[in-house]
């Protein structure tokens, strides 16, 4: 029950500020001309959201920021200090910083330097790998431990193996979540109930209270800019927050060990990037031929005429019904 209080208040805590940043942050990146370029590999359609603005995802990432480290800290003064869990936390709000700042690095070529692409794949790689070693290194100084939860089994542990798989697996689920913010509301809504599930898998383990408070933190993040980014949205994510969401539910489930759970929950970000190497894959094998329509696998149900709306209840549906899946999994495995 006190655990709930705490997460409860976290959540509204960083809903509030992430949407009354907004309130103030949309019009400065108007004033800065930061608008998003919309490139041809999308739907011709979405050449109309031209010019909003982007790095939108500047106000959750405060928003969560804040009310985690609030809500952990004065967690922790009542409860003892900051224990392994807490530096868990911590260090991987460090993470998703880190990310955070890839991508504003790559928001900033983009809408400043006028280079649509923005970072290269090279550099971004290079960074993101870095970003992944310097978080395992840092869980790795909080604890050692290279075990992960497999359903019904228990505790694996996978020895050297654990980093090198680590490693790769985070920067593949960052890219993928980054992939999949392509329609207004939809990142940011599949996130909130991968958010949300893991709140409930960290809630059931009982062990991990400063994770229910920044999992809470983080669904609020994400409920308080979607009052902007729903459609038609006000401002876009960009891959500042993209980047940062990404890394922020690497983090949550690593601080559980539940890195197979996250593969669950947030299946849909798999699905997107799959559909995206499957796509390219195919073109080049047939020399043109493709599977889906456009990817990935978003626009391909744009263009097979859902609304984005649509898509974003249909996606979140779908995560929903994965995070019940992997709560039950944790539960009776």
């Amino acid at each position: 029950m006190e655990t709930g209080l705490w997460a409860f208040g976290a959540a509204v805590v960083a809903f509030a500020v992430t949407a009354i940043i907004g309130r103030f942050l949309i019009p400065f990146l108007h004033k800065l001309n930061f608008g998003q370029t919309i490139l041809d590999i999308g739907p011709n359609w979405h050449k109309n959201k031209q010019g909003t603005p982007t790095m939108g995802g500047i106000m959750f990432i405060i928003g969560i920021v804040i009310a985690t480290s609030a809500g952990v800290l004065l967690y922790a003064i009542g409860h003892g200090g900051v224990d392994t869990v807490g530096k868990f936390v911590f260090v991987g709000l460090f993470y998703a910083l880190m990310n955070g700042g890839i991508g504003f690095i790559d928001d900033y070529i983009k809408v400043v330097k006028k280079r649509n692409l923005g970072l290269t794949a090279i550099q971004k790689l290079v960074l993101q790998f870095s970003a992944a070693a310097i978080y395992l290194f840092l869980m790795y100084l909080c604890k050692d431990d290279t075990s992960i939860f497999v359903p019904f089994v228990g505790s694996v542990d996978l020895g050297l193996f654990y980093y090198i798989l680590m490693g790769v697996g985070i920067v593949g689920i960052v890219n993928s979540v980054n992939i999949t913010d392509g329609i207004d509301g939809l990142d940011g809504s599949i996130t909130f109930f991968v958010c949300l599930f893991l709140m409930l898998i960290a809630n059931v383990l009982g062990a991990f209270q400063p994770v229910v408070i920044y999992a809470a933190a983080a669904a609020g993040g994400c409920l308080g800019f979607l009052i902007w980014n729903f459609h038609p949205a006000k401002c876009f994510m960009g891959d500042t927050g993209s980047l940062f969401l990404g890394g922020m539910v690497c983090s949550l489930a690593f601080a559980m060990d539940m890195q197979l759970m996250l593969l669950l929950v947030g299946l849909i970000y798999i699905l997107e990037e799959l559909s995206v190497v499957l796509q390219v894959s195919y073109f080049k094998l047939t020399h043109g031929k493709r599977i889906f329509k456009m990817a990935p696998i978003h626009h391909h149900f744009e263009m097979c005429g859902w609304s984005e709306m649509k898509i974003v209840c249909v996606f979140s549906a779908f995560t929903a019904v994965c995070g019940i899946i992997a709560l039950l999994l944790v539960i009776f495995g």
